[in-house]
């Protein structure tokens, strides 16, 4: 299998990218007023987050876990020489389980994310260091 996106230049430091049926704009302008969308970089935290949190997701509903305010924030460390790459990330995972007993079941989905399923963050451990925490609200 293998995957295609075609990329166009747009104006200034604006690209779109086509992926499928859909359009990402990203930008790396320095004033935020003037930038049309996120910075790469900051797409691929977003990539991580998705593939990790719909991981979770299934993995919770088989389990028949009852949860919501299902949330990921990711914080990266870039390196100071060129190119500027992350190494090291912190995903924490906020969610209210209704539940209490079901936290180990959610760590076991984290655990089974990170492991086992979640293509973008074994990509990512190529050239980081990953590490997660989990938030119970």
């Amino acid at each position: 299998m293998s995957h295609h996106v075609s990329t166009s230049h747009n104006e200034g430091m604006s690209f779109t990218a086509h992926i499928d049926n859909h359009t990402v704009i990203m930008d790396s302008h320095d004033d935020p007023i003037q930038q049309k969308g996120p910075s790469p970089k900051r797409l691929m935290l977003a990539s991580l987050a998705g593939c990790t949190g719909i991981d979770i997701v299934s993995i919770l509903d088989k389990m028949k876990v009852r949860y919501s305010d299902f949330t990921i924030d990711i914080t990266a460390t870039l390196t100071t020489e060129h190119p500027k790459i992350y190494n090291h990330v912190t995903i924490i995972y906020k969610i209210k389980l209704e539940e209490v007993k079901d936290q180990a079941k959610m760590e076991k989905a984290i655990q089974l994310s990170q492991d086992k399923y979640c293509g973008v963050s074994a990509m990512f451990k190529a050239f980081a260091k990953v590490e997660t925490k989990t938030e119970y609200l």
